[in-house]
């Protein structure tokens, strides 16, 4: 018996694993820029559009390119967000986007693992998730932009 309920704790795992990994690849990937004083940095994200893929996020990943990210669609919201890193392995800078494009706050290099909330300081309509030092590297500040059509409709 107990071999059994094992080899049905192996299955229902395996299947967990499995959901999140089509979840992850089922993801479409789309082009978005960041406009600061020094150039246009573009980027390739994952657009998190609904209450499933905004609660994964990037958790559970062990890497992020630099080029690569997560933008946090919060559709016509705009609100106080706070995010967290709970289940997140790698560190990240988080920025928060007001719904014309513009960067209202940046937190930077948020620490992995950690339950600490991380407010937007003001309403906001998305969040866009890099690896951590991005905007250090880049020069990223509040005022910047980001161009992607998620602020075009808006």
């Amino acid at each position: 018996m107990a071999m059994a309920a094992l080899r049905a704790r192996a299955a229902a795992a395996f299947v967990i694993l499995l959901a999140l990994v089509v979840g992850a690849l089922a993801q479409t990937i789309e082009p978005l820029t960041i406009v600061t004083r020094n150039g246009r940095h573009p980027f390739s994200v994952e657009v998190a559009r609904n209450d499933a893929d905004r609660a994964q996020g990037l958790m559970f990943r062990r890497s992020l390119a630099p080029d690569r990210g997560m933008l946090f669609d919060f559709g016509r919201q705009t609100q106080p967000t706070v995010m967290w890193m709970k289940n997140t392995y790698i560190p990240l800078d988080m920025i928060f986007i007001r719904p014309d494009g513009a960067i209202a706050r940046i937190a930077e290099n948020a620490e992995p693992l950690s339950t600490r909330t991380i407010s937007s300081g003001e309403p906001v309509s998305a969040v866009l998730e890099v690896a951590g030092g991005t905007a250090a590297r880049l020069g990223i500040k509040p005022g910047d932009r980001i161009e992607h059509p998620l602020f075009s409709k808006r």
